[in-house]
């Protein structure tokens, strides 16, 4: 399964999505942060880091951080649900009105794992860009090659949307699992794709001039 093949594969599991919901609602506010997210695309979102670091810390432990003690369900997805080794998982906040733009995940770790979501909460107005429009729900679980260009709109102007976001070594498992389902080819938007390559302009201009001053 080359990586230039496909965008986004909605994988034959599921979870108890309410389940999952509440046990991360009852995380701390003081848990969420930016937690190492660095890169523009990353702007305005909050992180909590379940398993491993953010890639701009240049720690390479996966090890569970002590917060994963209190969302046991959330454990025995990433651990269980998935037929693969977790690498990195973090929770990942965008609050309402807010994007991420046009990126590609870039780095050997990267190159060498798979990204798994888990949709925790969302809304009607959030749509993931992997060349074309997705609009994952609670329950589902999606196959996201972020090594392709992809990005994320939040157009609720009062809801964000948590996603559970875990990479795991490709397993033969895992593959097998992928290439048996068909694929969903989603919508095409220019409109958003434009949108969303704005973002990364904007935050590539704003980068550049800090680094100026």
């Amino acid at each position: 399964m080359s990586r230039q093949e496909w965008g986004a594969i909605r994988l034959p599991l599921t979870y108890d999505a309410p389940r999952l919901s509440a046990e991360v609602a009852a995380l701390a506010e003081q848990e969420w942060g930016v937690n190492g997210r660095v890169a523009p695309a990353f702007a305005n979102t909050q992180a909590v880091f379940l398993k491993g670091f953010a890639a701009a810390s240049g720690n390479a432990s996966v090890e569970d951080r002590e917060i994963l003690a209190e969302l046991p369900y959330a454990r025995e997805l990433i651990y269980s649900l998935v037929p693969a080794e977790p690498q990195n998982c973090v929770l990942s906040y965008l609050p309402p009105m807010v994007d991420v733009g046009l990126h590609i995940d870039q780095g050997e770790y990267f190159q060498q794992t798979l990204r798994v979501h888990f949709p925790v909460t969302t809304n009607e107005l959030v749509t993931m860009y992997f060349g074309a429009c997705y609009r994952l729900q609670p329950g589902e679980v999606w196959l996201l090659n972020n090594c392709a260009v992809h990005g994320v709109e939040n157009a609720h102007p009062s809801q964000g949307r948590i996603h559970l976001i875990c990479d795991y070594l490709p397993s033969p498992a895992l593959l097998e699992m992928a290439r048996s389902v068909p694929a969903i080819p989603g919508e095409p938007s220019d409109r958003l794709r434009d949108k969303l390559r704005a973002k990364t302009l904007h935050y590539s201009q704003l980068k550049s001039r800090q680094s100026n001053v």
